[in-house]
């Protein structure tokens, strides 16, 4: 099949409650493959409910890309408050994740395209930064976008029992 980034069948939207289903289904998929889960892997209790939550309730955008009523495409931007600083007078952060399109639809400009809309969505809520953990076959997008490496901060993750 030749599909065009701006083939008129693709619909890009903004996730909405009504889209909890798609969500969770794309979402879903992006984990199997980034994580080399089998295709039969489902969520835990935990994890499902958690992400059930956050997307109806958390501070988020995501974007779902629809080719004939079939989600091929996800990217969600997560917002977040830190004190305001000089460098970040409204405080407020974003930062870009499960940015996945399906391996059929790969190259052909539908995740550059979800990434601007949820770049421009962050600048018009007030963020002064985006951030985002990129694999590597990502990191040339981002590159291309502006993205840069950051040496600013130090992180320091919870060991699990």
């Amino acid at each position: 099949m030749s599909l065009n980034a701006d083939d008129r069948k693709l619909e890009y939207r903004i996730a909405g409650p009504e889209d909890i289903d798609l969500l969770m289904e794309s979402r879903l998929e992006m984990l199997r493959i980034v994580n080399d889960l089998d295709d039969d892997y489902q969520y835990d209790e935990v994890l499902e409910n958690c992400s059930r939550d956050y997307f109806l309730n958390g501070d988020q955008t995501t974007v779902l890309v629809l080719y004939e009523g079939r989600v091929i495409a996800c990217a969600s931007m997560s917002y977040m408050w830190i004190m305001p600083t000089f460098s970040h007078p409204t405080g407020k952060r974003a930062h870009l994740m499960n940015v996945y399109t399906n391996k059929d639809y790969r190259r052909k400009g539908i995740a550059r395209k979800m990434v601007q809309m949820l770049i421009d969505d962050a600048w018009d809520k007030g963020a002064t930064e985006v951030s985002l953990d990129a694999t590597e076959s990502g990191r040339p997008l981002y590159e291309s976008m502006g993205f840069t490496d950051s040496s600013e901060c130090m992180i320091l993750v919870k060991a699990s029992n």
